[in-house]
């Protein structure tokens, strides 16, 4: 029977695994807690921004924009999830109990997990609304929150695993570099979970860009084509291409090198750029209000209100002005139905 540690020290886990503690701050370390920090505010100002949003124009009251807003809600939990990891690094970590020690990586596990979940979500939810030529998905309130919900589920279940006893606490030679209190069968399963579901998303959207650019090509060769509709769907293009060029370059790079710690590849010098990259991965964060929202025309012109009235509080700018946004575009699919402007 396995010897567990649960009385053992950080440090103990650290050097059993070979990664080190330093008692004082490298330059390293700080150069990594300036960056996080500073990514972490801008993560946690642009998610709110986007929830503020959605909250108060009504027209974003739709199970695309509640996506979005949940999007927001687990970007901005991973920022919050960072910026606790953030005061919890470098020589802060060997004044960790293994409970904390293990609630801080659960906070990220869980956050970064939700976010992909959301991401995969809006990817099937674009796949059918663009399919069926429409620009909302006919999928009741009730059952866009049992999926919010079920999102929130499977992050918590899997940020929450290695606290209920698939650590490396009572099998220490099974212990990763990375996270030396995880097994590394633990850091297989969570990088190849993730790993499918960025491959799922992937042909999800590339059917998506396979299908729009067939159909620009139908549409250009009639005149008759409503060259707003076209100019929507140009923008629906570019906006795939930035989704997935953002998830390729964020996400690929942390995940591989979690699998290649997890086979325990003792080639692979996987601590020299495991904070880098998991700090690539949050820069995600930042990005996808950025893609998701910004380019849509009313989310944009949502944002400017609300700056405009943070900044003038007592002018002609209110709450109920914002939910009263000014013109709706509208363009006319060649379905006869019409849709407004949106280049999600």
């Amino acid at each position: 029977m396995n010897q567990c540690f649960y009385n053992e020290s950080i440090k103990f886990f650290y050097n059993n695994s070979g990664k080190e503690l330093y008692d004082t701050w490298r330059t390293k370390d700080k150069l990594v807690v300036v960056l996080g920090l500073t990514v972490c505010v801008f993560v946690m100002l642009f998610n709110l921004l986007v929830i503020t949003a959605i909250i108060i124009n009504r027209r974003f009251h739709y199970p695309i924009y509640y996506l979005l807003g949940n999007l927001a809600a687990a970007d901005l939990f991973a920022g919050v999830a960072y910026t606790y990891l953030m005061f919890h690094t470098g020589p802060n970590t060997s004044k960790l109990t293994i409970k904390t020690w293990l609630v801080r990586q659960s906070l990220l596990d869980t956050s970064l997990t939700a976010s992909v979940a959301n991401l995969l979500a809006i990817a099937v939810e674009r796949h059918q609304t663009i399919f069926t030529m429409q620009l909302h998905s006919k999928m009741s309130n009730q059952r866009v929150f049992i999926l919010i919900a079920c999102i929130w589920i499977i992050a918590l279940l899997l940020g929450l695993i290695p606290s209920f006893g698939w650590s490396c606490i009572c099998n220490i030679s099974a212990c990763s570099r990375m996270a030396p209190l995880y097994s590394r069968s633990y850091l297989i399963f969570w990088a190849v979970s993730n790993l499918v579901a960025f491959l799922i998303m992937m042909g999800v959207y590339l059917h998506i860009f396979i299908y729009v650019k067939r159909k620009m090509t139908r549409m250009s060769q009639h005149t008759s084509s409503q060259p707003k509709y076209r100019e929507t769907m140009i923008n629906l293009m570019k906006t795939v291409f930035i989704i997935l060029s953002a998830f390729v370059i964020c996400w690929t790079p942390g995940q591989v090198v979690l699998l290649l710690d997890g086979l325990n590849c003792k080639s692979c010098n996987v601590l020299a750029v495991e904070k880098y990259f998991l700090l690539l991965a949050e820069i995600n964060s930042v990005i996808n209000p950025i893609v998701y929202s910004y380019r849509d025309n009313e989310m944009r012109l949502t944002f400017k209100q609300i700056l405009c009235f943070c900044c003038n509080r007592g002018s002609k700018y209110s709450p109920a002005s914002l939910k009263s946004t000014n013109t709706e575009r509208r363009v006319l699919a060649d379905n006869g139905h019409s849709m407004r402007e949106c280049s999600l």
